[in-house]
Protein backbone atom coordinates (compact mmCIF):
# COMPACT_ATOMS: atom_id res chain seq x y z
CA UNK A 1 0.00 0.00 0.00
CA UNK A 2 1.72 2.84 -0.78
CA UNK A 3 2.25 6.32 1.83
CA UNK A 4 -0.88 8.27 -0.18
CA UNK A 5 -3.40 5.32 -0.36
CA UNK A 6 -6.66 5.18 2.43
CA UNK A 7 -6.01 3.01 4.79
CA UNK A 8 -9.22 0.37 4.47
CA UNK A 9 -10.59 1.37 7.88
CA UNK A 10 -10.73 4.93 6.56
CA UNK A 11 -11.84 4.19 2.98
CA UNK A 12 -15.52 4.31 4.08
CA UNK A 13 -15.33 6.60 7.44
CA UNK A 14 -17.70 9.57 7.61
CA UNK A 15 -17.06 10.24 10.86
CA UNK A 16 -18.19 14.09 11.63
CA UNK A 17 -19.57 14.74 7.98
CA UNK A 18 -23.01 16.34 7.69
CA UNK A 19 -25.51 14.92 5.81
CA UNK A 20 -28.64 16.30 4.14
CA UNK A 21 -31.20 13.27 3.26
CA UNK A 22 -34.51 14.92 1.90
CA UNK A 23 -37.08 12.06 2.35
CA UNK A 24 -35.26 10.73 4.77
CA UNK A 25 -37.98 9.87 7.25
CA UNK A 26 -38.78 6.38 5.98
CA UNK A 27 -38.58 3.86 3.14
CA UNK A 28 -35.63 3.77 1.00
CA UNK A 29 -34.33 7.57 2.22
CA UNK A 30 -34.29 6.20 5.60
CA UNK A 31 -32.32 3.28 4.59
CA UNK A 32 -29.50 5.53 2.93
CA UNK A 33 -29.85 7.52 6.43
CA UNK A 34 -29.18 4.80 8.81
CA UNK A 35 -26.56 3.47 6.87
CA UNK A 36 -24.64 6.63 6.58
CA UNK A 37 -24.90 7.68 10.13
CA UNK A 38 -23.87 3.61 10.70
CA UNK A 39 -20.44 5.15 9.15
CA UNK A 40 -19.97 8.43 11.31
CA UNK A 41 -22.30 10.77 9.39
CA UNK A 42 -24.44 13.49 11.46
CA UNK A 43 -27.80 13.24 9.44
CA UNK A 44 -30.13 15.49 8.98
CA UNK A 45 -33.61 14.26 7.62
CA UNK A 46 -36.09 16.15 5.51
CA UNK A 47 -39.45 15.72 4.51
CA UNK A 48 -43.23 16.70 4.82
CA UNK A 49 -44.42 14.87 7.20
CA UNK A 50 -43.21 15.86 10.89
CA UNK A 51 -44.16 13.33 12.57
CA UNK A 52 -42.60 10.56 10.47
CA UNK A 53 -39.40 12.57 10.42
CA UNK A 54 -39.23 12.94 14.76
CA UNK A 55 -40.37 9.26 14.75
CA UNK A 56 -36.68 8.44 12.74
CA UNK A 57 -34.57 10.98 13.83
CA UNK A 58 -35.55 9.79 17.65
CA UNK A 59 -34.91 6.15 16.51
CA UNK A 60 -31.90 7.12 15.11
CA UNK A 61 -30.54 8.54 18.23
CA UNK A 62 -31.68 5.68 20.21
CA UNK A 63 -28.90 4.26 18.92
CA UNK A 64 -26.46 6.37 19.37
CA UNK A 65 -26.40 8.54 16.38
CA UNK A 66 -26.66 12.18 15.61
CA UNK A 67 -29.92 12.83 14.20
CA UNK A 68 -32.06 15.52 13.93
CA UNK A 69 -35.30 16.17 11.68
CA UNK A 70 -36.52 19.38 9.31
CA UNK A 71 -40.10 19.65 7.89
CA UNK A 72 -38.92 20.71 4.04
CA UNK A 73 -40.74 20.24 1.07
CA UNK A 74 -38.23 20.65 -1.85
CA UNK A 75 -40.19 21.50 -4.50
CA UNK A 76 -40.36 25.31 -2.48
CA UNK A 77 -37.92 27.09 -2.82
CA UNK A 78 -38.31 29.15 -0.16
CA UNK A 79 -38.20 25.85 1.84
CA UNK A 80 -35.03 24.73 0.60
CA UNK A 81 -33.28 28.10 1.21
CA UNK A 82 -34.48 27.70 5.21
CA UNK A 83 -33.02 24.42 4.97
CA UNK A 84 -29.81 25.30 4.04
CA UNK A 85 -29.55 28.06 6.30
CA UNK A 86 -31.22 26.35 9.38
CA UNK A 87 -28.37 23.18 8.39
CA UNK A 88 -25.38 25.73 8.28
CA UNK A 89 -26.82 27.46 11.26
CA UNK A 90 -26.98 24.32 13.37
CA UNK A 91 -24.10 22.37 12.15
CA UNK A 92 -22.04 24.82 10.26
CA UNK A 93 -21.66 23.23 7.17
CA UNK A 94 -22.90 20.42 4.54
CA UNK A 95 -21.01 17.14 3.09
CA UNK A 96 -23.05 14.85 1.82
CA UNK A 97 -26.41 15.52 0.12
CA UNK A 98 -28.75 12.35 -0.58
CA UNK A 99 -31.52 13.61 -2.80
CA UNK A 100 -34.00 11.16 -1.97
CA UNK A 101 -37.70 13.26 -2.00
CA UNK A 102 -39.81 11.91 -4.58
CA UNK A 103 -43.81 10.58 -5.89
CA UNK A 104 -45.36 8.26 -7.91
CA UNK A 105 -48.69 9.11 -6.89
CA UNK A 106 -50.41 7.67 -10.41
CA UNK A 107 -50.65 4.93 -12.85
CA UNK A 108 -52.44 5.22 -16.07
CA UNK A 109 -51.43 6.23 -19.54
CA UNK A 110 -50.08 9.42 -20.56
CA UNK A 111 -53.76 10.68 -22.55
CA UNK A 112 -55.58 9.85 -18.91
CA UNK A 113 -53.03 12.55 -17.17
CA UNK A 114 -53.57 15.92 -16.46
CA UNK A 115 -51.65 18.74 -16.46
CA UNK A 116 -51.70 19.53 -12.76
CA UNK A 117 -50.93 15.31 -12.04
CA UNK A 118 -47.70 16.17 -14.32
CA UNK A 119 -46.84 18.89 -12.76
CA UNK A 120 -46.52 17.39 -9.42
CA UNK A 121 -44.72 14.82 -10.35
CA UNK A 122 -42.00 16.88 -12.09
CA UNK A 123 -42.33 19.85 -9.11
CA UNK A 124 -40.95 17.04 -6.55
CA UNK A 125 -38.87 14.47 -8.41
CA UNK A 126 -37.06 16.91 -10.80
CA UNK A 127 -37.04 20.40 -9.74
CA UNK A 128 -36.54 19.21 -6.44
CA UNK A 129 -33.63 18.21 -7.18
CA UNK A 130 -32.53 21.24 -9.10
CA UNK A 131 -33.49 23.12 -6.32
CA UNK A 132 -31.22 21.27 -3.08
CA UNK A 133 -28.36 21.03 -5.69
CA UNK A 134 -28.41 24.72 -6.65
CA UNK A 135 -28.69 26.01 -3.25
CA UNK A 136 -26.99 23.01 -1.09
CA UNK A 137 -25.03 21.80 -3.40
CA UNK A 138 -23.74 25.17 -4.76
CA UNK A 139 -21.89 25.25 -0.20
CA UNK A 140 -20.25 22.38 -1.30
CA UNK A 141 -18.70 23.66 -4.20
CA UNK A 142 -17.42 27.08 -2.36
CA UNK A 143 -16.04 24.89 0.44
CA UNK A 144 -14.35 23.27 -2.09
CA UNK A 145 -15.36 19.35 -1.65
CA UNK A 146 -18.99 17.08 -1.22
CA UNK A 147 -21.08 14.52 -2.40
CA UNK A 148 -24.04 14.89 -4.00
CA UNK A 149 -26.19 11.58 -4.32
CA UNK A 150 -29.33 12.22 -6.89
CA UNK A 151 -31.78 8.90 -5.99
CA UNK A 152 -33.39 7.93 -9.99
CA UNK A 153 -34.80 4.57 -10.67
CA UNK A 154 -34.51 2.19 -13.21
CA UNK A 155 -36.98 3.93 -14.64
CA UNK A 156 -34.72 6.28 -15.58
CA UNK A 157 -32.87 3.66 -17.63
CA UNK A 158 -36.04 1.90 -18.70
CA UNK A 159 -39.32 2.37 -19.36
CA UNK A 160 -42.37 1.43 -17.08
CA UNK A 161 -45.79 0.99 -17.97
CA UNK A 162 -48.41 3.95 -17.36
CA UNK A 163 -45.55 5.34 -15.86
CA UNK A 164 -44.91 8.54 -18.32
CA UNK A 165 -44.35 11.07 -15.74
CA UNK A 166 -42.09 9.07 -13.32
CA UNK A 167 -40.26 7.88 -15.96
CA UNK A 168 -39.54 11.41 -17.47
CA UNK A 169 -38.63 12.97 -14.13
CA UNK A 170 -35.84 9.80 -13.43
CA UNK A 171 -34.44 10.11 -17.25
CA UNK A 172 -33.83 13.84 -16.24
CA UNK A 173 -32.38 13.18 -12.90
CA UNK A 174 -29.65 11.23 -14.62
CA UNK A 175 -28.58 13.49 -17.01
CA UNK A 176 -28.80 16.73 -14.44
CA UNK A 177 -26.37 14.42 -12.75
CA UNK A 178 -24.15 14.08 -15.19
CA UNK A 179 -24.03 17.55 -16.04
CA UNK A 180 -23.58 18.90 -12.70
CA UNK A 181 -20.65 16.42 -12.24
CA UNK A 182 -18.73 18.46 -15.14
CA UNK A 183 -20.08 21.11 -13.48
CA UNK A 184 -18.41 20.93 -10.47
CA UNK A 185 -15.52 18.52 -10.60
CA UNK A 186 -13.16 21.14 -10.32
CA UNK A 187 -14.73 22.82 -7.18
CA UNK A 188 -14.16 18.78 -5.56
CA UNK A 189 -18.18 17.92 -5.49
CA UNK A 190 -18.75 14.41 -6.95
CA UNK A 191 -22.45 14.23 -8.59
CA UNK A 192 -23.57 10.47 -8.65
CA UNK A 193 -26.95 8.96 -8.94
CA UNK A 194 -28.36 5.54 -7.13
CA UNK A 195 -31.14 3.89 -9.21
CA UNK A 196 -33.02 1.30 -7.47
CA UNK A 197 -35.47 -1.03 -8.93
CA UNK A 198 -38.30 -2.64 -6.40
CA UNK A 199 -37.63 -2.61 -2.63
CA UNK A 200 -39.50 -3.62 0.78
CA UNK A 201 -40.91 -0.32 1.74
CA UNK A 202 -44.67 0.65 3.13
CA UNK A 203 -44.63 2.47 -0.57
CA UNK A 204 -44.49 -1.03 -3.02
CA UNK A 205 -46.54 -2.68 0.62
CA UNK A 206 -49.73 -3.17 -1.74
CA UNK A 207 -48.04 -4.89 -4.83
CA UNK A 208 -45.77 -6.90 -2.75
CA UNK A 209 -49.23 -8.22 -1.19
CA UNK A 210 -50.82 -8.82 -4.67
CA UNK A 211 -49.77 -12.42 -5.37
CA UNK A 212 -50.01 -11.63 -8.95
CA UNK A 213 -48.37 -8.23 -9.63
CA UNK A 214 -45.67 -9.85 -7.15
CA UNK A 215 -44.91 -12.55 -8.88
CA UNK A 216 -44.47 -10.89 -11.72
CA UNK A 217 -42.15 -8.09 -10.12
CA UNK A 218 -40.29 -11.05 -8.97
CA UNK A 219 -39.78 -12.42 -12.36
CA UNK A 220 -38.40 -9.92 -14.07
CA UNK A 221 -35.53 -9.09 -10.83
CA UNK A 222 -32.85 -11.92 -11.60
CA UNK A 223 -31.67 -12.14 -7.85
CA UNK A 224 -35.26 -13.23 -7.40
CA UNK A 225 -36.29 -10.97 -4.59
CA UNK A 226 -36.87 -7.79 -3.53
CA UNK A 227 -34.43 -4.87 -2.14
CA UNK A 228 -33.70 -4.60 1.22
CA UNK A 229 -32.21 -1.56 2.74
CA UNK A 230 -29.01 -2.74 3.53
CA UNK A 231 -28.38 -2.96 -0.47
CA UNK A 232 -28.95 0.03 -0.35
CA UNK A 233 -27.38 1.52 2.52
CA UNK A 234 -24.30 0.16 1.33
CA UNK A 235 -24.35 1.80 -2.55
CA UNK A 236 -24.98 5.40 0.24
CA UNK A 237 -22.07 4.98 1.88
CA UNK A 238 -19.94 3.95 -1.04
CA UNK A 239 -20.52 6.91 -2.85
CA UNK A 240 -20.82 9.28 0.08
CA UNK A 241 -17.19 7.80 1.27
CA UNK A 242 -13.49 8.30 0.08
CA UNK A 243 -14.05 4.72 -1.03
CA UNK A 244 -15.73 6.08 -4.71
CA UNK A 245 -13.24 9.29 -5.03
CA UNK A 246 -12.72 8.54 -8.53
CA UNK A 247 -16.13 8.18 -9.28
CA UNK A 248 -18.50 11.06 -10.64
CA UNK A 249 -21.48 11.16 -13.07
CA UNK A 250 -22.34 7.62 -13.00
CA UNK A 251 -25.39 5.76 -12.24
CA UNK A 252 -25.15 2.87 -9.32
CA UNK A 253 -28.07 0.70 -10.53
CA UNK A 254 -29.40 -1.14 -7.05
CA UNK A 255 -32.40 -3.43 -8.95
CA UNK A 256 -31.23 -7.20 -8.37
CA UNK A 257 -30.78 -7.41 -12.47
CA UNK A 258 -34.11 -5.90 -13.54
CA UNK A 259 -32.01 -3.67 -16.02
CA UNK A 260 -29.90 -6.71 -17.10
CA UNK A 261 -32.22 -8.65 -19.15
Amino acid sequence: MSETEPARDTLFDLSGKVAVVTGGGRGIGRGMAEGLARFGARLVLCGRTQRTLDAAAIAMRERGWDASALLVDVAREDDVLTLRDSVLSLLGGIDILVNNAGINPIYRRIEKTSLAEWQTIIDTNLTGVFLCCKFLGAVMAGRGSGSIINVSSVAGHVGLQRSAPYCATKGGVELLTKALALDWAAAGVRVNCIAPGYFETDLTAGMRQNQSLSARLLSHTPLGRFGEMDDIAGAAVFLASPASAFITGQSLIVDGGWTAE
